[in-house]
């Protein structure tokens, strides 16, 4: 479904991303973990075309995306839950729903609300509050129903469990497996290394914007540098 082939990607002259190489297959649950600056985040920007590439490919679906703008990219099916959530605060809960169902004309709106608020019953309740008054827990849910409401067929997942409780992070990597269960594609950029593994089909690698390493997860989980890197043993 996604195939990148030798990205960069730069920050005015710093070069963020060196030749990166992977692949989502459709219905795969792939995984991306990394440390802090490790260019992550820069990575599910320049494949959804919020930063520019400047250099090498991306393909989706066989179709060439590197000259697509972004709105663009949802349209053919490509949705991403940004890290820190990024909420539109003073708009309810249902706007920012509505919001991520745009580019689609509102076509089917109802059956996709009522959708979005049978896998997430706390949206319902808080349905016309600002979503700005919502825990962390509740708007990340809501991130995540904002890109589904686009009907993706490959949802970009940035740090989904960044500063959740325990309790809350095993219900969003929940919902991440029904998700997957149900047919959802998705790539997951995660820095819990070993709750994002233990899940995945297959996992990647990136250190100082390079892929490293690359297995499936069960077999990343049991390497010793993924383990001593990510993972503390």
């Amino acid at each position: 479904m996604l195939k990148v082939s030798g990205l960069t990607s730069h920050y005015g002259r710093i070069q963020a991303l060196y030749g990166i190489d992977l692949e989502v297959h459709e219905g795969e649950l792939v995984v991306l973990v990394g440390g802090n600056g490790a260019g992550k985040t820069t990575l599910l920007r320049t494949i959804s075309g919020v930063q520019p590439m400047t250099g090498g490919s991306i393909e989706f679906k066989g179709r060439d995306m590197g000259q697509m703008s972004a709105d663009a990219r949802v349209m053919y099916g490509i949705a991403q839950v940004p890290e820190g959530r990024q909420m539109f605060g003073p708009l309810s809960v249902e706007d920012n729903l509505c919001l991520g169902a745009f580019t689609r004309r509102m076509r089917g709106l109802d059956t996709d609300l009522e959708k979005m608020y049978a896998m997430f019953p706390i949206l319902k309740t808080k349905r016309k509050d600002p979503a700005g008054t919502l825990s962390g827990g509740q708007q990340q849910m809501l991130a995540i129903a904002r890109a589904l409401m686009a009907r993706p067929k490959l949802l970009l997942l940035d740090e989904p469990s960044m500063g959740l409780a325990p309790n809350l992070v095993r219900e969003i990597f929940g919902t991440i497996l029904e998700l997957k269960a149900e047919g959802t594609t998705i790539f997951l950029v995660e820095q819990n290394a070993f709750a994002a593994l233990s899940i995945a089909d297959r996992g990647y690698v990136l250190e100082t914007g390079r892929i490293v390493l690359s297995d499936s997860g069960a077999a990343l989980l049991d390497n010793d540098r993924v383990k001593q890197a990510y993972l503390g043993l």
